[in-house]
């Protein structure tokens, strides 16, 4: 695998190393010691599946606090999306900047997203499946969100009006004020 560094501290956009030939390929998409290796998180307790049948399905900006709090590393087995991330980490250098990448099951590419990122992605294809491993058990209690078209990022989606949930239409403004992040926090 290759891990390149994002504008992002801390987030990796990782290639697979494909040995094939007329057959297709196979490579590694996770290896704890590659993993290890570069500082990343390899103990992940559940894989979630997202099946997306309609283009411009947009499902985000979610996160999780407190003791909830997930790394994710996603992948794009069908389809493509525009995944989005937003460093939502006081402390952090690259603290409200976001950046997009494009994920799809012809470039292969991943991403590592570490705790305290809300994360989000829109589909570009129709029938859309992403496959993500997370090293926390989901918390519906824990879980929070920024609404997708906060104008405090500006996030330059493909689309005005996308496909999104009930929930996800919910979602407030960023409240810079506050840490999102802190355990006592509970606006949605």
């Amino acid at each position: 695998m290759k891990f390149q560094e994002t504008s992002l501290k801390d987030v990796y956009l990782i290639e697979l190393e494909k040995r094939g030939d007329d057959r297709g390929f196979f490579a590694r998409s996770f290896c704890v010691d590659e993993f290890e290796e570069m500082g990343l998180e390899t103990r992940f307790l559940q894989q979630n599946v997202s099946r997306s049948i309609l283009k411009s399905t947009l499902r985000g900006m979610h996160y999780q606090i407190g003791e909830s709090a997930e790394v994710k590393y996603i992948r794009c087995q069908s389809g493509s999306i525009l995944d989005v991330i937003i460093d939502i980490r006081k402390e952090s250098p690259t603290f409200m900047n976001h950046e997009a990448f494009e994920l799809s099951h012809k470039n292969t590419k991943s991403l590592y997203i570490p705790k305290g990122f809300a994360h989000g992605f829109i589909t570009l294809e129709e029938n859309t499946e992403v496959s993500y491993l997370v090293s926390s058990k989901y918390n519906g209690d824990k879980e929070r969100g920024i609404r997708w078209n906060d104008p405090l990022f500006n996030i330059s989606w493909p689309v005005t009006n996308p496909v999104l949930s009930e929930k996800d239409i919910k979602h407030k403004d960023f409240n810079i004020k506050i840490n999102p992040l802190d355990k006592s926090y509970n606006e949605c």
